[in-house]
């Protein structure tokens, strides 16, 4: 059985796309594009279940086509409308370097702490807008900051405890 603990939210289906079973998807990244997972991931009456991809093809840089096995009709993709696409963190690769593929959504709700000012707030978002991924960060007492997501920055990762520890030079929190 497939807990949530194994899998990382990558994306939305929206609708149906065409009469054949084929969906149209927004994600929040292209993990299944890098990887090589076979399947993708769907909640269904609180059961992760595995849904093979046939095939699928970019409309944008965050949205995309998808045809699942054994879902070929308009009917039958329907009942994919606004369910959440998650992707199995078994298959997320090293690169080259040796470092973890990590999707950009994969440290939403971690509480992020600083090594010199202590706890900054909540992750609540990933901007991956601008060249430099930014965390948008709700701060416990109000507002929002931006912290740049360079990895020689992260003293610590504690996934099952969803608690990022950084160390931000200084000067960069007081702007």
């Amino acid at each position: 059985m497939i807990s949530r603990d194994e899998l990382i939210k990558i994306g939305t289906f929206n609708k149906p796309h065409g009469v054949q079973g084929e969906l149209a998807f927004t994600f929040t990244d292209d993990i299944f594009d890098r990887c090589s997972s076979p399947y993708i991931v769907c909640e269904i009456d609180g059961i992760f279940v595995p849904f093979f991809i046939e095939e699928y093809r970019f409309r944008s840089d965050t949205a995309a086509l998808i045809k699942l096995e054994d879902v070929d009709t308009e009917d039958a993709a329907r009942e994919f409308v606004n369910r959440d696409i998650y992707y199995p963190k078994a298959y997320i690769e090293n690169d080259a370097d040796g470092e973890r593929s990590v999707p950009g959504d994969f440290f939403l709700h971690f509480v992020i702490y600083d090594t010199e000012k202590g706890l900054l707030g909540h992750i609540v978002d990933v901007d991956m807008s601008t060249v430099n991924v930014l965390f948008v960060v709700e701060r416990e007492g109000g507002g929002e900051l931006l912290v740049p997501a360079i990895d020689d920055w992260v003293v610590s990762v504690d996934e099952e405890a969803k608690k990022l520890v950084m160390h931000v030079p200084e000067g960069l929190l007081d702007l």
